[in-house]
């Protein structure tokens, strides 16, 4: 009789370890075949366009979606934040298709890529796919973080071979030119191992951008910056005619603009090299993009001129959409910090409040405002990744309806896609209760 149940426990738990592996993956082939059909967004003059209707959109930052899907422990949060921001109605996350040198670095070195980092990338679009996101991959930094500018010309410099050790070398030196050409085209022809499809030709990649906030002080006329956009710009064109394309810029007005005295948040600003209205007019890119930190951009201001601002200078870009470029304007990041001096959420959740109505206002007039995306979420158990402007979205319920109900009534304009079954879930529900 010991000898019996000796034998008989372990079969039993042999058979509920099947069955449960049976119960978690066994549909894996079903739900393989049943992820969304998506179709390449493209843009008729001021408004993003999905299947010959207009795409207003609401979405997130999650920078660090490749670097957690390269290791197997902190691997399930990328599903996690995206399966989430599905629920939330959310369409579009914005993140990082690059990093260069250090740490879990995709590309190694110029020209060296590693493999694992690589697939880590594909499994991060592979998952938005399942989930119906789209990803805004960025492909450089102008930050030190994640290797950036700084980590080309440092290797352009250690071969000997660079024109100069000053990080806005990267915008005009050959050698730095050449490294970055030779990613970019290695990114947009991967193959990916899980879905089997070139990058180039994935609509899960909503669209490019060149660099994450470009700033060249080096030349504040601009010029240099300038000339960097219209190369890269045409290079990544000439390999993928597929994908939606932009700079990355911040929204500041460059030093011939006369907006730069009444829109601009300070002086410094029109010294940055970049030029929102003269930068965006490239040909080859199809949209432009614009950031909104009024807590890093002034010292002294007011919670309440704060909000002014924030309404002016959204819709002084939207109104340069409009009537100055006949594209989109995608406000790609939005964030205040929670070190500001007499923080409250509350505070937090008026800023997101002024953000939301009038991108919803911009959308039902059918103007030039396509959308935005907060800086920035996780999820939880990621503090130590978080910044003074991330949050866990759901931790806070009034937040959490902010972000819903404004997916549902940007919904209600453009109507929800059959195969969008959250937002239709999400909206449904919303409209019984």
């Amino acid at each position: 009789m010991v000898a019996g149940n000796g034998l008989f426990y372990p079969i039993l738990g042999f058979a509920s370890c099947v069955a449960f592996i049976y119960m978690s993956f066994g549909d894996l082939e079903l739900t393989s075949r049943q992820e969304p059909e998506l179709a390449f967004v493209t843009r008729n003059g001021t408004q993003f366009m999905v299947d010959g209707s207009p795409f207003y959109i609401n979405g997130w930052n999650s920078f660090w979606l490749m670097d957690h899907s390269a290791e197997e422990e902190r691997k399930p949060r990328v599903s996690e934040m995206l399966q989430a921001g599905a629920k939330m109605g959310l369409t579009v996350c914005r993140t990082w298709a690059f990093n260069d040198g250090g740490y879990n670095a995709l590309q190694v070195s110029p020209g060296r890529f590693d493999e694992r980092v690589f697939k880590a990338l594909d499994h991060v679009i592979a998952e938005a796919r399942q989930h119906g996101i789209r990803l805004l991959l960025s492909l450089v930094n102008n930050l030190k973080a994640y290797g950036g500018k700084t980590q080309y010309v440092k290797w352009a410099w250690e071969e000997g071979i660079g024109l100069s050790s000053s990080n806005d070398s990267f915008f005009f030196d050959p050698t730095t030119k050449r490294y970055f050409k030779h990613y970019v085209k290695t990114l947009l022809t991967r193959k990916n191992t899980i879905t089997g499809i070139e990058y180039r030709n994935d609509p899960t990649i909503f669209a490019w951008e060149l660099m994450n906030e470009p700033r060249c002080r080096s030349d504040p006329s601009g010029d240099t910056l300038q000339d960097w956009i219209e190369e890269m710009s045409i290079f990544v064109k000439s390999i993928d005619k597929n994908h939606l394309l932009t700079v990355g810029l911040e929204g500041f007005y460059g030093p011939k603009n006369a907006k730069r005295l009444t829109v601009n948040p300070e002086n410094w600003a029109e010294t940055l090299g970049s030029d929102f209205i003269r930068n965006s007019k490239v040909p080859d890119i199809d949209f432009a993009t614009v950031h909104i930190y009024p807590d890093h951009w002034f010292n002294d201001q007011e919670f309440e001129e704060k909000l002014r601002f924030v309404s002016k200078w959204m819709l002084s870009h939207i109104e340069d959409g409009h009537y100055e470029l006949n594209k989109p304007v995608f406000f790609t990041e939005y964030g205040f910090s929670n070190m500001s001096k007499g923080f409250q959420p509350s505070q937090r959740e008026r800023f997101y409040k002024t953000v939301l109505d009038i991108i919803y206002k911009s959308a039902k007039r059918k103007r030039a405002g396509a959308g935005a995306l907060v800086w920035q979420f996780f999820v939880e158990g990621m503090e130590e990744f978080n910044d003074e402007f991330g949050i866990v979205p759901w931790e806070r319920i009034s937040t959490y309806r902010l972000f819903t109900e404004q997916s549902c009534r940007l919904a209600r304009i453009h109507g929800i896609p059959e195969q969008n079954k959250n937002l239709k879930e999400l909206c449904f529900r919303k409209s019984v209760n």
